[in-house]
């Protein structure tokens, strides 16, 4: 299995371009639920490329993005240059870097099934505020609600490397539950959704790090295969990803 920290090293710009990002619904269930206003200090673990921390800081939050992959990081700074209240740190979930209590919301996007759960969450109760919250976010791409979606599944399981051994799913109800021990966690879902031509579906595969990228094995049949695809299932030269974008939020006594 490839290092966690460097998997997306080679992924940057298509990662940039085609991965989804989250709707305006996840800062109303945080705004309901952890009491979220402008003024709330967040950190964002595992930041990447910045995808979450701009849902943040278009409500004009200041954040802190935490991020071990220099690539992702380099990225994210670049993107989110203009925004003042932006700070890009070299760290990682279980070793931020970042003050003691002074946090009111942690975020995790797309990002916590890559940590050590039990350094991590040490790591968050050290950083969070008393009463501050976790929010474990993911974008999960659903793979059996329509046959094109069925079809990139099954591309996915033939030509993907690693893809079963770090899916995001593999993190079960069990993991949140002993994270966020003793108190309990809540779940809530949105819908979310991205529409591609060839060239962005193309990007949108190879922005998987357990997907084969140029000079590696089996590249060539998996974007032939992807282009089959498409043309099969397209509807005037579009194909849709469904997401259920799932949030997980709790606190740590």
């Amino acid at each position: 299995m490839k290092d966690s920290t460097s998997r997306f090293s080679d992924r940057v710009e298509n990662y940039v371009k085609y991965r989804p990002s989250y709707p305006e619904a996840v800062l109303d269930c945080l705004k309901t639920n952890c009491g979220l206003t402008p003024e709330s200090l967040i950190a964002d673990i595992g930041s990447g490329t910045g995808i979450s921390s701009q849902l943040f800081l278009e409500h004009h939050n200041t954040v802190y993005g935490v991020e071990p992959n220099a690539e992702m990081r380099s990225a994210a700074e670049r993107l989110l240059g203009a925004y003042q209240n932006f700070h890009s740190i070299n760290g990682t979930a279980e070793e931020t870097s970042l003050p003691t209590g002074k946090f009111d919301i942690v975020v995790a996007g797309q990002a916590f099934h890559w940590f050590d759960q039990q350094r991590a969450r040490q790591e968050f109760q050290r950083i969070l505020k008393p009463g501050g919250w976790g929010a474990l976010i993911w974008n999960e791409r659903r793979t059996d609600t329509t046959p094109f979606l069925r079809a990139y599944e099954a591309l996915l399981l033939e030509y993907a490397t690693d893809y079963q051994d770090v899916n995001h799913t593999r993190i079960t109800d069990e993991d949140f539950a002993h994270f966020f021990a003793p108190d309990s966690f809540s779940k809530f879902t949105f819908q979310n959704e991205q529409i591609f031509d060839l060239p962005a579906l193309t990007g949108r595969v190879l922005s998987s790090s357990y997907c084969p990228n140029q000079g590696d094995a089996g590249y060539d049949e998996m974007l032939s295969q992807l282009e089959v695809i498409f043309e099969a299932h397209q509807t005037a030269g579009k194909v849709r990803f469904e997401y259920d974008t799932n949030v997980y939020l709790g606190q740590f006594a």
